[in-house]
């Protein structure tokens, strides 16, 4: 996946919460530190998130976006 976004964490998937509108995504990222994402549900769903996923998270401004190749 090419991006322009420059702020970019690898990551694994500790746990997904999908509601009825929004998912809380929970990342595990390579330093000891975790990052919540909120994203639509379906976009999670449209990714097929799942806990134990590796996935990149990308912090573009004030937002926090979520990708999986």
């Amino acid at each position: 996946m090419k991006i322009s976004a420059r702020n970019t964490l690898k990551g694994k998937v500790e746990a997904v919460d999908t509601g009825m509108i929004m998912a809380k995504v929970k990342v595990k990222i390579e330093a000891p530190d975790v990052i919540t994402a909120i994203i639509t549900k379906e976009a999670a769903e449209d990714l097929d998130i799942k806990e134990g996923d590796a996935i990149t998270v990308i912090v573009k401004s004030t937002e926090v976006i979520v990708g999986k190749d």
